[in-house]
C-alpha cells in the first residue's frame, strides 16, 4: 500500500515533455510543478504530521489514499496547467501523509528486535514507489495506447486494492483519551531526539536533492541535449537512481547505521562528480553510472537516518518525529530544483545542472566531513 501511494507521485516524470508539447510551457514551468507538489508535501507534514499519533495510522492512510486517487482524476481530466498544478498539490499532500504515517506504521508492525529490518522495508517501500512510477508510466506511454490516460487509470485501480489492504490492517497507534486536539504542528522533534536529528536530517537533504535534480531535470536534458525521445528510456534511467537507492539501504545492513551515514555521503559525493561530468560530456553512460552510485550513496545515508531518528523518538511522538525528518528532506528535493529551472532559462538546463551539481557536492561534503568529526556516538 505504502509503495503504491508513493508510485502516483512520480507517474507524471516522463511525461512532461508530452505535457509541453500540448499545453506549451517552459523548463522552468516543469520545476515550478514539480516544486508545487514538493510544497504539497512540506505543508502536510508541518499541518498533519502528528494526527496519526492522535487519530490513528489507518484513517490517516485511508485520507492518503483518497488524495492520491483525486489527484488521479485531475490528471484524467488535464486540459491545462490549473488541473496540472491541482494534480501535484494533491499528489504532494498524499505524500506527506504516506511518509510519515506509513513509515510509523511498518516500523510499530515489526517486533522490536525486527526494528532495523522494519526500517529498511518501509524505505524500500517509499524510494521503490517512487522509483516505479516513472518507469511503469514511461513504458505505458511508449508502448500502449492513451499514453497520459492510461498510467493514471491503472494506479485508481491499484489505489483500491491498497484501500482494500488497509482495512485488514490492525491498528497500531494507540491515542490517547480523551484524544488530543487536533491542530497543526509545524516542526515538532522531541528534545531528546533532537542530538540525533540534526545530522541525519542534513544527510537526508543533501541525498534528496539529488532526487530532486533526476525526477524533475534529467528527463529535459535526455530529451533536449542527448536526444533520447523514447519515454520507457527516460522513465528507466529515473528508475535507476531510486532502485540504487534500495539497494544502499541494503548495504546499510552491512556497513552498519553510524558508519552509513558519513560513508554514504561520501558515495553520494562521488554520484555527483559522475552526474556533474555526464552533463559537461553529454554522456548517457556517465549519467546513468552517476545515478547508480549517487543512489546508493543516498539509500545509505536516508536508511540509516531513519531508523536512528525512529528508534530515538518516543512512541507518542513517533509519527510527529518522523515527518519533521520528511519535511528537511523535502525541503532538499524542492529547492535546489526550483533555482534550476530559474537558471535553466538563462544558461541552459545542462549548465545549470553542472552549478546545481557543484553546490551540492560542497553541502554534502561539510555533511559528511561533519559526521567523519563527530560520529553519532558522539552528539
Amino acid at each position: 500500500m505504502f509503495a503504491v501511494g508513493m508510485m502516483g507521485t512520480t507517474l507524471p516524470t516522463p511525461l512532461y515533455e508530452l505535457y509541453r508539447r500540448q499545453i506549451g510551457f517552459s523548463e522552468l514551468i516543469v520545476t515550478v510543478v514539480f516544486a508545487v507538489y514538493a510544497v504539497g508535501v512540506i505543508a502536510a507534514l508541518l499541518v498533519a504530521g502528528d494526527f496519526s499519533d492522535v487519530l490513528g495510522r489507518r484513517p490517516m492512510l485511508w485520507c492518503a489514499l483518497g488524495l492520491s486517487a483525486l489527484s488521479a482524476v485531475c490528471f484524467l481530466c488535464e486540459g491545462g496547467l490549473p488541473l496540472l498544478y491541482a494534480g501535484r498539490v494533491l499528489s504532494g499532500f498524499s505524500a506527506g501523509l504516506f511518509s510519515g504515517t506509513g513509515t510509523a506504521a511498518v516500523l510499530e508492525l515489526a517486533p522490536a528486535e525486527r526494528r532495523a529490518r522494519a526500517a529498511l522495508a518501509a524505505t524500500a517501500a517509499n524510494m521503490g514507489g517512487l522509483g516505479f512510477g516513472p518507469l511503469f508510466s514511461g513504458l505505458l506511454a511508449q508502448y500502449a495506447p492513451w499514453p497520459l490516460k492510461l498510467p493514471f487509470l491503472v494506479h485508481l485501480v491499484l489505489l483500491g486494492l491498497s484501500a482494500a489492504v488497509t482495512c485488514l490492517l490492525p491498528e497500531t497507534a494507540r491515542p490517547s483519551s480523551p484524544r488530543l486536539p487536533l491542530r497543526p504542528q509545524g516542526m515538532s522533534v522531541p528534545p531528546e531526539v533532537r542530538g540525533v536529528f540534526a545530522p541525519c536530517a542534513l544527510a537526508a537533504f543533501a541525498g534528496f536533492s539529488l532526487l530532486g535534480l533526476f525526477t524533475a531535470v534529467a528527463p529535459d536534458f535526455l530529451v533536449r541535449t542527448l536526444s533520447e525521445h523514447n519515454l520507457a528510456v527516460v522513465g528507466a534511467v529515473v528508475f535507476c537512481v531510486f532502485c540504487a537507492s534500495t539497494g544502499g539501504q541494503l548495504l546499510m545492513g552491512w556497513v552498519g547505521v553510524r558508519k552509513a551515514l558519513p560513508w554514504g555521503c561520501l558515495v553520494l559525493v562521488a554520484g555527483l562528480l559522475l552526474v556533474g561530468a555526464s552533463l559537461l560530456l553529454a554522456s548517457l553512460p556517465l549519467l546513468l553510472l552517476g545515478a547508480v552510485t549517487g543512489g546508493v550513496g543516498q539509500g545509505m545515508a536516508f536508511r540509516a537516518g531513519l531508523t536512528e531518528v525512529g528508534s530515538a523518538a518516543p512512541d507518542a511522538r513517533r509519527g510527529a518525529t518522523i515527518s519533521a525528518f520528511f519535511v528537511v528532506a523535502y525541503v532538499g528535493i524542492s529547492l535546489p530544483v526550483v533555482g534550476i529551472g530559474a537558471l535553466g532559462v538563462v544558461l541552459g538546463v545542462r549548465d545549470a545542472g553542472v552549478i546545481f551539481t557543484g553546490c551540492a557536492v560542497l553541502v554534502v561534503s561539510a555533511v559528511g566531513t561533519r559526521l567523519w568529526r563527530r560520529p553519532l556516538t558522539a552528539l
